[in-house]
């Protein structure tokens, strides 16, 4: 226990600029906070004890403004930036070195039953606002980009962006946002299928009007 406490320090340092002593980030980093209530209300959890692990995770969300399920799998060395408006769902993975910053949702998309909660890989930065909804998975050192929805598995070493999220750059390499084979998207394959018809409708209208007139 004692090691895991100096590992979410040292990322604390590590990750956050702004740390300045050992004492500032002991004692005024929520995210901490919020990582050592949920190592006590899983461990309650995993012995059945719902209600008291249920209590526990509640006291860490009045304390902090970040909801950790007291189900969910937390990884070592993972790092809560600012962290208000965090949930983190029931069934949720996240793996080790994961960096989440404020307002992220691991969360569902329904009433489904079992396995409903994203899995993070290791090495993962979740920036602020992202969401990341259903039991998908995201790959190892990927990055997701602020305020995106990501509702599709995300394989390593990706960056995605915007709403739904689209993978715009993949083992180091920029993609063609307009690429469908990497980034199937139902509104861009619809904007170019009106564009298509515009150009289709254009080319008729030219047509007739270049017909020589009686």
């Amino acid at each position: 226990m004692l090691d895991r406490i100096r590992e979410d320090i040292a990322a604390a340092f590590t990750r956050d600029p702004a740390a300045r002593s050992l004492l500032e980030v002991i004692l005024c980093y929520p995210g901490l906070h919020a990582l050592w209530l949920h190592r006590v209300a899983h461990f309650l959890y995993r012995r059945r004890c719902y209600l008291l692990a249920r209590a526990c995770s509640h006291l860490g969300r009045l304390a902090t403004g970040i909801e950790i399920h007291p189900g969910a799998r937390i990884g070592r060395r993972c790092f809560i930036d600012h962290g208000l408006g965090v949930v983190i769902g029931e069934t949720a993975e996240v793996g080790d070195d994961v960096t989440i910053y404020q307002a992220v949702t691991l969360g569902g998309t329904g009433k489904e039953r079992g396995k409903r909660h994203p899995t993070i890989g290791n090495n993962t930065v979740l920036a602020a606002g992202a969401k990341v909804l259903g039991a998908i998975a995201v790959g190892a050192n990927c990055r997701v980009g602020a305020g995106a929805v990501v509702i599709r598995p995300v394989p390593d070493n990706c960056t995605v962006v915007g709403i739904p999220g689209r993978i715009v750059v993949k083992d180091g390499v920029k993609l063609d946002p307009l690429d469908h084979a990497n980034l199937p998207d139902p509104v861009v394959e619809l904007t170019n299928a009106l564009l298509d018809r515009v150009q289709a409708l254009e080319r008729a209208v030219l047509g007739q009007e270049q017909q020589p007139t009686h």
